[in-house]
């Protein structure tokens, strides 16, 4: 299967697919961007609070893969995959990211880094194939607060 991004009924506007959480870093952008860059990075801050996450498979390029799993507060195991689809350093990343490779819901996200005098901007803004798989995701797995969250734990890593 293939990871092209997923097609819309067309009916449905971006702005109603999509959301968008940001969080102003005191720490340099190239500080920021770094964090993702590899596995021991991304283990220390990534998910919302609670989450933890055990990775099988990590490449970071374009192209390159994170398989991992996301371990929930409550012990509920998460299977995640990720392609990374554009990585423009330290400015943009681009990714598509959903339960595994070929997943019919699996969503864009790009991450972009702003630098704000001695401070970076970061901003997550993800699309989803359709309206209904982003209320799902907002309502039922609270993907604003876990944005939010996810973002708070990058900022509170790369302060320290």
């Amino acid at each position: 299967m293939t990871d092209q991004h997923i097609p819309t009924t067309g009916s449905e506007p971006e702005a109603d697919r999509t959301v968008v959480v940001e969080r102003l870093v005191s720490a340099p952008r190239e500080v920021v961007f770094e964090a993702f860059t590899s596995v021991d990075h991304l283990s220390a801050w990534w998910g919302p609070d609670g989450f933890t996450t055990s990775t099988r498979e990590f490449e970071f390029r374009e192209g390159g893969e994170w398989i991992f799993t996301m371990h929930g507060p409550d012990g509920t195991d998460y299977a995640e995959w990720i392609r990374w689809r554009e990585i423009v350093t330290p400015e943009r990343i681009v990714l598509l990211h959903g339960e595994y490779a070929g997943d019919p819901n699996a969503f864009d996200s790009v991450f972009t880094f702003d630098e704000v005098g001695a401070q970076t901007r970061i901003t997550l803004s993800t699309v989803f194939p359709t309206k209904q798989l982003r209320d799902t995701a907002v309502e039922e797995y609270h993907a604003i607060e876990g944005g939010a969250q996810t973002l708070g734990h990058l900022a509170t890593y790369v302060e320290a």
